[in-house]
């Protein structure tokens, strides 16, 4: 079994099964010709289940034939052009070389006796991404799992900020009624009460309303309550609309507020050549999220939480003898664990690393601006086609909107025509979309990451949909004229 360990001894087994491995999906991504293939969980788990886990196959090219049945084969691929559903990216070829190397070399970033050189990429790409942000000469911040996390690692030093002010009382947290849900289950998990996340309505555009929230916070101040945080958002899931930062700040000064800024989707804004200031204002946050996994095309998992003062990151530190003594602190020793939520974590800055030092972050903006001015394209289609209904003109890349036929005005209908439609689509494989609700109603929705999309795609999609949907509608009819005779 020795033979199975990666070492100095075995280095020549490692590249030809590494290179078997990377030639079957190298092989698969060119042979794919669409993003899915339609199999159901009940036609696939099957499989999955007879594999006998206590049962070795003994060498890597017969699990990798078996890999081939149970997961390449019907995969969901990013990489086609179809794929219009969630928030996920084709990836750049020199973060997926980066990805090959942490994981072989394995590196830990929670101590320096562990990482080394690992550490200090991963705190110069801190300090490079804090920079672009505007955050100033005090700020720091760590590499997280995702979003979620990075929301969480936010709020986290927030609260302890807040509870460290004279007279705080119950915390509440405000953020738009279009925020990730992570805002909920981060209050959830910090211990804050159930109504601690205040909703704060949003404009006709989907943006937070400023002075919403001035009176929010003048309504938790007066019932005894203590403004913990604000979050804005920039570059909502559903429709990457952009909180007026600048506005928000304002308001957040004015009270003493903490403000994160949610901008996992919008970040790739920071290296546009042509939208950086959409992002104006982000500089005023206390703590940015950012998912370089989203738009930067980076592999899963790849985010980071920015502070503006370091100082703040004291809230998560904690200290083990086994592994961060208080002494190390003296001995200005960089172990990341003392920022960290986590303790091992993976050495993903160097997928980021590889790709500026590859592409350079125009390079990466330019591929975001791609998609941006698809979304704009997309939204043109959108709003000159009478099938279809669009919510609101994109700021970044994500277009919501949905079929309405025109042969009914029933609202439940056309609930049931978009999810039919959605669900049909996904069954024949021949594209992915997202759903979602709107004011209580079923909408569609394409998120745009793939720099490889073009307008004829979407036209496509779009009519794709459309021979769905008006196949529901025909099949509902039939069925009501059938009851009413």
């Amino acid at each position: 079994m020795r033979s199975h360990l990666l070492n100095d001894t075995t280095a020549e087994r490692y590249r030809r099964s590494v290179a078997d491995g990377v030639g079957r999906v190298a092989a698969r991504l060119a042979s794919v010709r669409a993003p899915f293939s339609g199999i159901t969980p009940d036609a696939l788990g099957p499989e999955v289940d007879a594999v006998d886990l206590d049962r070795p196959l003994g060498d890597s090219a017969a699990a990798l034939d078996e890999l081939e049945r149970v997961y390449l084969r019907d995969a969901v691929y990013f990489h086609h052009p179809r794929y219009l559903a969630h928030l996920n990216c084709p990836v750049v070829i020199p973060a997926v070389v980066g990805e090959a190397v942490l994981s072989a070399v394995n590196s830990s970033l929670d101590t320096w006796d562990q990482s080394a050189g690992g550490t200090l990429i991963e705190r110069r790409l801190i300090d490079w991404t804090a920079g672009r942000i505007g955050l100033g000469p005090g700020a720091d911040g760590v590499f997280t799992s995702g979003g979620t996390q990075s929301n969480l690692h936010a709020l986290l030093l927030a609260r302890e900020e807040a509870k460290d002010e004279p007279g705080s009382g119950r915390l509440r947290v405000f953020a738009s009624d279009c925020a990730h849900f992570s805002v909920q289950k981060a209050a959830t998990l910090l211990g804050l009460t159930a109504d601690a996340v205040v909703p704060v309505p949003c404009d006709r555009d989907r943006r937070l309303r400023p002075a919403a929230l001035a009176a929010a916070i003048e309504g938790c101040i007066a019932d005894g309550a203590t403004p913990m945080a604000v979050v804005a958002t920039a570059g909502t899931t559903d429709f990457g609309s952009i909180d007026p930062l600048g506005e928000i700040a304002d308001v957040c000064a004015m009270y003493g507020t903490w403000l994160h800024v949610d901008a996992a989707y919008g970040c790739g804004l920071l290296v546009s050549p042509t939208r950086r200031g959409h992002l104006d204002g982000i500089e005023r946050a206390d703590s940015v999220t950012v998912d370089y996994h989203k738009s930067f095309f980076q592999p899963v998992s790849s985010s980071a939480v920015l502070v503006r003062d370091r100082v703040t990151l004291r809230h998560a530190t904690y200290h083990a003898d086994y592994l961060n003594p208080r002494r190390a602190l003296a001995e200005r020793i960089p172990n990341q664990v003392d920022k960290s939520l986590q303790t091992t974590r993976r050495f993903d800055a160097l997928k980021l690393w590889m790709t500026l030092r590859v592409m350079g972050a125009d390079g990466v903006g330019q591929l975001f601006d791609e998609v941006c001015d698809l979304a704009a394209e997309g939204w043109r289609l959108l709003a000159a086609d009478p099938r279809y209904d669009v919510v609101v003109r994109p700021r970044l890349s994500t277009l919501v909107f949905r079929y309405v036929p025109h042969r009914t005005t029933s609202p439940a209908v056309i609930d049931r025509v978009n999810l039919h439609a959605r669900k049909a689509l996904f069954a024949s494989g021949e594209a992915v979309v997202a759903g979602t609700v709107v004011d209580g109603r079923q909408y569609l929705k394409f998120t745009l990451l793939n720099p490889e999309t073009t307008a004829q795609d979407i036209a496509a999609v779009l009519d794709l949909i459309a021979e769905h949907a008006e196949a529901h509608v025909a099949t509902e009819n039939g069925e009501h004229l059938a009851h009413a005779s």
